[in-house]
């Protein structure tokens, strides 16, 4: 029975974790960022530098959230058959986790996350960084990643360690129930020895399930699908990780069914197929919206349907049905839907075959073509532009789409370019596009970079980032720098908050703290390309359309990470789909603006349809 502490048992146990699916192995855990204090250094610190550490590499990052973000990339990109631990020390350094965590978990990404924690023998209490709750001697900051955590538990003794480690691999590897998982670990502990069963370390297999779909739901489904006259399919994420695009494909031509994309779901048809209507809702385009307008069925496959897929609830027509296809039954249960709980591959495969013979009348596939054909015309305007006129936002995109290979990735997140990518980007591939806006967290796209280049070491990534999620974790560049991860970075400085400012503007509150001005209303004296430089990346400034297109080429061919820098107008907006999303306005004002915002905001209301959630029969 080997001899170990706590924290080498730990490290010894990830590194000999592996997936598998479809036959194919992977490690599950493959490394560990981290940053040291003294709530980790003694104990996983000691571990990761000693023989223990040997078979889990080690990365040094700038910021906690930063790491977490770098995971959930990393898992997105391994449709979440891998990911990456993150340690921390007590205090700050884990409660800075806990956004990271909250967009694993909004996300469905599974990330591993070791936070150290305040002595359990409490004979040093308070200890330094210790946040004191007079209610219990239990509480710590570690408490604060319970709501956000898909699976919690501190280990206050050795023997608490494998029910505990088991019990993470478990979550992690489940597609229905990952997301983030913390394993609180306090500093004593840590370091405590302890005699292992040897079966502890042997190498372990956890099998990633491809459940299958009842018969009777799909027979359901199936019943409501060949009911349909103008059926629209709503691809989302679960169609990319279950690796089901072959299958939807299949399933579009076999029936000559349409099919819009969530932003996690962007790719599942590639980019010129005649069926693939793109961008869907709030971000969505103008073909895909109206034919999910008009639609009186529609498919959800993988999709959580958030607000920005549905409209905040207008999109759908009153006469629409669902069926939600998903391998999760929250999910599964929304809108009143038709209830398909299975992998996505599998589901699609058995709703193939039994709508066997069944296929939509050829005027309606020719209405999709036709709305599809307009809308190309209009992203062709948006994506080009006057090659020596200053760059707006959507040329910025044509001209990265246009700089990337089809297996290229780009990575984005927040603000308003994630709606003008969702419109525009073209993608190749189901892995092409990489935008975080489950929970639109500002600060991911860098650190979300570096997780996509570790995970697919093969493609080029571009991130492109606006100036105000920029400051948020430009650290995280100096990571790239150090572990030699190559990204294209186009820092896009519009000079503060696009989205929000022309949101501010909509809903009355005159683009309040959302530009970048001192006190007087002048001009920052900020250089975020110098910013750039500093952290030890390439830059590039550019000023024209021509020249960004010329900067991309010498950054795509660069060893290294390459900043461009390019600034843009704040008040040149994209092409629009034409969807409603529920943003709340002040329902009593002295301002003629803020009063016609609400009168707009209640006309738009009214388009919302009430949809229970539950099965419905078919």
């Amino acid at each position: 029975m080997p001899r170990l502490t706590v924290a080498q048992a730990l490290v010894t146990f990830l590194a000999r974790q592996w997936s598998e699916r479809d036959g194919v192995r992977r490690r599950l855990i493959p490394a560990c960022f981290g940053i040291f204090g003294h709530g980790n250094v003694a104990g996983i610190g000691e571990a990761l530098a000693g023989p223990a550490g040997a078979e889990l590499p080690y990365h040094l990052c700038r910021t906690e959230q930063g790491m977490v973000h770098t995971a959930a990339a990393y898992a997105r990109m391994t449709d979440r058959l891998s990911t990456l631990a993150c340690t921390t020390s007590i205090g700050p350094g884990a409660t800075n986790l806990v956004t990271g965590a909250a967009g694993a978990t909004v996300n469905r990404l599974p990330v591993l996350l070791l936070p150290g924690d305040i002595f359990a023998t409490r004979v040093a209490n308070p200890v330094l960084q210790e946040l004191e709750d007079p209610r219990s001697y239990e509480v710590s900051v570690t408490d604060a990643l319970r709501p956000v955590s898909r699976y919690w538990d501190r280990i206050n003794r050795p023997e608490q360690l494998p029910a505990a480690l088991l019990a993470a691999m478990r979550v992690l590897t489940d597609p229905v129930e990952t997301g983030a998982v913390t394993l609180a670990l306090p500093q004593d502990v840590q370091a405590e020895a302890y005699d292992w069963p040897a079966e502890l370390f042997a190498e372990r297999v956890w099998h990633v399930p491809r459940p299958r779909p009842d018969s009777a739901a799909v027979a359901r489904a199936a019943r409501a699908v060949t009911a349909a006259r103008r059926p629209l399919v709503v691809a989302g994420g679960g169609v990319i990780y279950s690796g089901a695009c072959e299958a939807l494909r299949r399933f579009a031509e076999e029936h000559g069914v349409p099919v819009a994309e969530t932003q996690a779901g962007t790719g599942a048809l590639p980019y010129g197929h005649p069926l693939a209507l793109g961008a869907v809702g709030v971000t969505g385009t103008t073909a895909a919206n109206e034919i999910a307008a008009g639609a009186d069925l529609v498919i959800g496959v993988g999709t959580r349907y958030s607000d920005f897929t549905t409209a905040s609830g207008t999109l759908f027509g009153e006469d629409a049905r669902f069926v939600n296809v998903n391998v999760t039954g929250f999910d599964a249960a929304k809108l009143s839907g038709v209830q398909v709980v299975g992998d996505a591959r599998e589901s699609l495969a058995a709703l193939d075959a039994a709508c066997a013979g069944w296929g939509t009348e050829p005027a309606y596939r020719a209405s999709v073509a036709e709305l599809s054909e307009r809308w190309v015309a209009v992203a062709d305007r948006a994506r080009h532009a006057d090659p020596e006129a200053r760059p707006t936002q959507t040329a910025v995109i044509g001209a990265v789409n246009d700089a990337a290979g089809p297996r290229d990735v780009v990575v984005c997140a927040a603000g308003s370019m994630p709606g003008d990518l969702h419109r525009l980007w073209r993608s190749a591939d189901p892995k092409s596009y990489h935008v975080e806006y489950g929970y639109s967290c500002m600060g991911y796209e860098i650190p979300g970079g570096i997780g996509v280049r570790l995970a697919a070491p093969d493609r080029e990534v571009f991130v492109l980032v606006g100036d105000g999620s920029y400051l948020m974790l430009p650290s995280e560049l100096a990571t790239a720098v150090a572990e030699g991860v190559k990204l294209v970075v186009v820092l896009v400085d519009n000079q503060g908050f696009a989205s929000i400012g022309r949101l501010s503007e909509s809903v009355g509150a005159q683009r309040l703290g959302t530009a970048y001005r001192d006190r007087a209303g002048g001009r920052l004296p900020v250089d975020l390309g110098a910013n750039a430089a500093s952290l030890g990346a390439d830059l590039i400034r550019v000023t024209t359309t021509a020249q960004l297109r010329a900067a991309l080429a010498t950054a795509r061919a660069a060893e290294r990470t390459t900043v461009v820098h390019v600034e843009t107008d704040p008040f040149e907006a994209g092409p629009d789909g034409g969807a409603w999303w529920d943003v709340p306005v002040a329902a009593v004002s002295t301002t003629a603006r803020t009063r016609a915002a609400r009168a707009a905001y209640e006309a738009g209301s009214k388009a919302r349809r009430t949809r229970l959630s539950g099965d419905s029969t078919a």
